[in-house]
Order: C-alpha cells, then sequence, then structure tokens
C-alpha cells in the first residue's frame, strides 16, 4: 500500500520549532521530488518548499524562507521539514507529497504535479 505519513505537527509557541517528518511507504522515495504544502482555515493551499530527489535543488517559499528548511533522507525514506521561528501566521494543516520526476530533476511547489500525498498534520502556533 502506497503511503506517505505525516508526524511531528502540535502546538508551539511564537518563536518554537518543530519538526515535521513524512515518511513513505509502499515506494521508494529516489525517484521522487518532495514538496510540503500547507492549508490555513479559509484560505488556499500554499505550496512552502520542496526538494528534489537528488539533494541537489531545493526551494522555500518567501514565507518560509530563512525559518523552515526542507531536507530528506533517503535512506529512510523520509522527508522532513523543520521550522523555526515559528508564527501565529503559519498555522496550518501541513501536506507532504512526492511527484515522480525521474530523469527531469529538480522540483516545484505546483500541487497537481504531485502524485502522492499525505493526510497532512496540524501544526498550531499560539501563545
Amino acid at each position: 500500500q502506497v503511503q506517505l505519513v505525516e508526524s511531528g505537527g502540535g502546538l508551539v509557541q511564537p518563536g518554537g520549532s518543530l519538526r515535521l517528518s513524512c515518511a513513505a511507504s509502499g515506494f521508494t522515495l529516489d525517484d521522487y521530488a518532495i514538496g510540503w504544502f500547507r492549508q490555513a482555515p479559509g484560505k488556499e493551499r500554499e505550496g512552502i518548499a520542496c526538494i528534489s530527489s537528488s539533494v541537489v535543488d531545493s526551494y522555500h517559499a518567501d514565507s518560509v524562507k530563512g525559518r523552515f528548511t526542507i531536507s530528506r533522507d533517503n535512506a529512510k525514506n523520509t522527508a522532513y521539514l523543520q521550522m523555526d521561528s515559528l508564527r501565529p501566521e503559519d498555522t496550518a494543516v501541513y501536506y507532504c507529497a512526492a511527484d515522480y520526476n525521474k530523469g527531469i530533476g529538480g522540483c516545484v511547489v505546483y500541487a497537481p504535479r504531485y502524485h502522492y500525498w499525505g493526510q497532512g498534520t496540524q501544526v498550531n502556533v499560539s501563545s
């Protein structure tokens, strides 16, 4: 069964940190770019970061640049999103997704490209 499972969400105070994990099962992430998206209540889904299968390329949206860092460990079939200096406006459901792009490389935070999606993990930033 092909699955992506996010974990690591929760409640954190402003200025705090969380690390989200995205574990794949039923397939290997080696040929997939990984993207992180988030959706806050009443807002559209936002692509915030992605990383290529080779780890060479990554992208962070302006809204999170300098605070969030995407990474991956192909040996563990897992990707991560380190979130530091969290703000109340970061409150959202966070989703990871996998884009099969073998032979293409790179990554883009364009949701229709992504083949597999996790169920999401809630992040709440509040004092």
